[in-house]
């Protein structure tokens, strides 16, 4: 079999094929790859497409996920038991490799890019867990017949793929800050920071000097912007695989990605595939306080949230148990109330680090916890990490000097706990790096994945072309894996700045006596509580009143916070506790301490503590 690969460097047209030996495909890295140097055969030509893409209706995913493939050869290097891989694994994992070059529309998946598996069980099937509706969902058949592109003599009528020579961008240039100190003043300096071009038909421009892989690109502007996979680039998917890889993979052997529209876009089709609105009427269990947009999420989709207990530590797993556990009993039909003849809830939302509102972050002891509860009442776990690498950095603690001390000091995430298969992570580039990208990626088992983007082919066709080449172009071919760890650790650093300068006018301008609070953890929140017990009018006005009174005060006085009730789980039944919300990401610190000062003013003015 023969494939049809680009070559030559065509400014005025597209550019013209000719015939190359293809790569015969099998399961780990060498399908997706050439050892020959430069140029690599078609992902779509792989006879790994076939039985990837094929028939995924629910009937042939059973037989598929059951069936054990034999792990064949491959230039990933073993990592022992144990062990984190590491960035020097991913070089010389991509030196023995090749270059990448996946064509338009190509199909890739985590396999082709991940390490050896061997030895590991598969995750547990969740069929039970599945909507009617995700049921319902097969694969796309214009996608599907996109493995036949690159087929050679093959001549395409059968999409709708416009040709890229009419696209109006030729190029894209961007103005990026250099490692290893990102700095924004020398980025804007006259000649600082770097510029990268982003071309057309950079793919096919001839092999620079050896080693010089910065300037021979992987992707082009002709294939990013075309149509393309549910599931993502194969450019990304691979970094994003790798990168999953250097954190901590999970501990069996079918887990996988697919790049997503952001973590907002991902949680509606996770809440389509898991839980089912009307008839059903199902519940997911989430934080009592939670991120005030996934709980508007789950509204139309008629599925009720249900608030577990925090403590300092975020979610609380005895109080989760406990709902779970007595849940037959006040949720049985007849017995009254919002939950009766509702089903058990089988599903967990939660943000476990630097969460949102509250600032909690789960320890390593609570994430296992939680799990184990998840584990005992077969519950999935969505896990929702935007604000994972902004852990603070311990005061009185010197910061990292290398990736890999960072990554040993990061809270572990539930991937790393998951020996089931059951959780979805959320990752997203929005909180990181720019949230205009609306880009991220989930990492689930297999069976997960594969119903997720059969979703993502109807609803989004995945993340567009722009994001997608742009950030390729940074994060990959310019910083790599090294490079967007250091802006991590940066990033971490300069939070933990900001959020010390919210500490100390804090402290400095709010009323103790009314106002108490603990410094965040992780993330960009600070979270105050508010006594409205010892408020003048306690006696005749309720907290929701007391709430919009120091709300209208901040607005008068020229500062925005956001209401605690804004992000209760359950919104009918009557808050027992006043909440503010203050951000301190995005406010210089000048105008941090004077918006803090302002809001220390609106609560006395509320409290009537004149002269306080």
């Amino acid at each position: 079999m023969r494939s049809v690969i680009r070559t030559g460097a065509l400014r005025d047209g597209p550019p013209s094929t000719t015939t190359a030996p293809a790569y015969s495909g099998i399961k780990n890295i060498p399908r997706t790859y050439t050892t020959a140097q430069p140029h690599h055969s078609s992902l779509n030509s792989s006879p790994a497409f076939h039985s990837k893409a094929a028939d995924c209706s629910p009937e042939s995913l059973a037989t598929l996920a059951n069936h054990a493939e034999a792990e064949p050869p491959s230039v990933a290097l073993p990592v022992r038991h144990g062990e984190r891989i590491t960035i020097a694994d991913i070089k010389e994992r991509r030196a023995k490799a090749g270059r990448l070059v996946a064509p338009t529309a190509a199909y890739s998946d985590a396999d082709m890019f991940k390490g050896p598996t061997t030895g590991k069980p598969k995750a547990k099937r969740w069929d039970h867990h599945l909507t009617h509706e995700s049921t319902l969902r097969h694969p796309c058949k214009l996608k599907q017949a996109a493995k036949h592109l690159n087929n050679p003599g093959l001549i395409s009528l059968g999409g709708g793929l416009p040709c890229p020579e009419y696209f109006p961008i030729s190029s894209l240039t961007l103005h990026v800050p250099a490692p290893p100190d990102f700095s924004e003043a020398a980025t804007l300096a006259p000649g600082g920071g770097e510029t990268l071009t982003i071309g057309k038909y950079d793919t096919t421009l001839p092999p620079p000097s050896a080693g010089d892989a910065l300037h021979h690109p992987e992707y082009d502007l002709s294939i990013a912007l075309n149509y393309g996979q549910g599931n993502g680039s194969a450019q990304m998917t691979r970094f994003v695989t790798e990168h999953i890889e250097l954190l901590g993979a999970p501990p069996y052997a079918d887990w996988g990605v697919c790049l997503t529209i952001g973590s907002t876009g991902a949680l509606e089709q996770i809440l389509r595939m898991l839980c089912d609105g009307p008839g059903r009427g199902d519940c997911v269990l989430t934080e009592e306080f939670s991120f005030s947009t996934a709980l508007e999420t789950a509204v139309p989709l008629e599925v009720t949230t249900v608030g577990v207990r925090m403590d300092s530590e975020g979610l609380v797993p005895e109080a989760m148990d406990e709902i779970l556990s007595q849940w037959d009993s006040v949720a049985a039909p007849g017995s009254g109330g919002k939950l009766a003849g509702k089903r058990k809830p089988h599903v967990l939302y939660t943000v476990p680090s630097g969460q949102n509102p509250t600032g909690a972050t789960q320890s390593a002891a609570r994430r296992q916890a939680i799990y184990a509860v998840a584990q005992r009442h077969d519950v999935l776990i969505i896990e929702d990490e935007p604000y994972y690498y902004l852990q603070m950095q311990a005061p009185g603690t010197a910061p990292p000097s290398t990736v890999d001390e960072f990554l040993k000091g990061l809270v572990p995430t539930y991937l790393t706990l998951d020996v089931d298969g059951r959780v979805i992570r959320m990752d997203s580039f929005s909180k990181v790096v720019v949230p205009g990208s609306r880009m991220g990626w989930i990492t689930a088992s297999a069976q997960l994945v594969e119903r997720f983007t059969r979703h993502a082919e109807m609803a989004n066709q995945g993340p567009n072309g722009f994001s997608q080449v742009i950030l390729h172009k940074l994060l990959d071919e310019r910083w790599g894996h090294e490079g967007y760890f250091g802006w991590l650790m940066n990033l971490r650093m300069e939070y933990t700045k900001r959020r010390d300068v919210m500490a100390a006018a804090c402290e400095e301008f709010l009323p103790k006596e009314v106002v108490s609070w603990a410094p965040p953890q992780a993330g960009m929140f600070q979270w105050l509580k508010v006594n409205h017990t010892i408020h003048p009018h306690a006696s005749d006005k309720t907290i929701l009143d007391i709430e919009e009174e120091i709300f209208n005060n901040c607005i008068a006085r020229g500062v925005l916070v956001a209401r605690g009730s804004w992000f209760r789980a359950e919104q009918d039944v009557a808050p027992s506790g006043l909440y503010l919300r203050a951000t301190f990401a995005a406010a210089t610190p000048e105008n941090m301490r004077e918006a803090i000062r302002r809001l220390g003013a609106a609560i006395r003015e509320s409290f009537q503590l004149y002269g306080v």
